[in-house]
């Protein structure tokens, strides 16, 4: 092989394989940092994926607020709502003034279930 090729052909080499070295580290690296920061939170990630299961259960697409709250105690009041808008739900309040929560992605099954009434 000539000289003048391998020289350019040696030097892409090296850095293709010293390329793919740092992004495998730091691939690892920022797996290990999610993981950290998950066991950080993981209270509120728990809290949310709970308040998920209670508003996907396939019977009832709206909860209360008293009904979560119970389920999913230890919190504040506001601090359960933040929760549960990071979970995706939004909140309505009836016609006696009682707070119930849905998820936002079940919309289209409480319209339908609505008309059906």
């Amino acid at each position: 092989m000539d000289a003048s090729i391998q020289l350019p052909l040696f030097t892409l080499l090296g850095t293709l394989i010293g390329g793919l070295i740092t992004f495998a580290v730091n691939r690892q690296q920022f797996k290990h940092q999610l993981a950290s920061i998950r066991q950080q939170n993981k209270t509120e990630f728990m809290a949310e994926e709970t308040a998920r299961h209670f508003l996907s259960h396939k019977s009832y697409t709206d909860r209360s607020f008293d009904v979560l709250q119970k389920h999913l105690g230890g919190f504040e009041d506001n601090e359960l709502r933040k929760i549960l808008v990071r979970a995706g739900a939004v909140r309505e309040y009836r016609s006696d003034g009682s707070e119930w929560w849905f998820l936002l992605s079940r919309m289209d099954e409480r319209i339908e279930k609505i008309k059906d009434r």
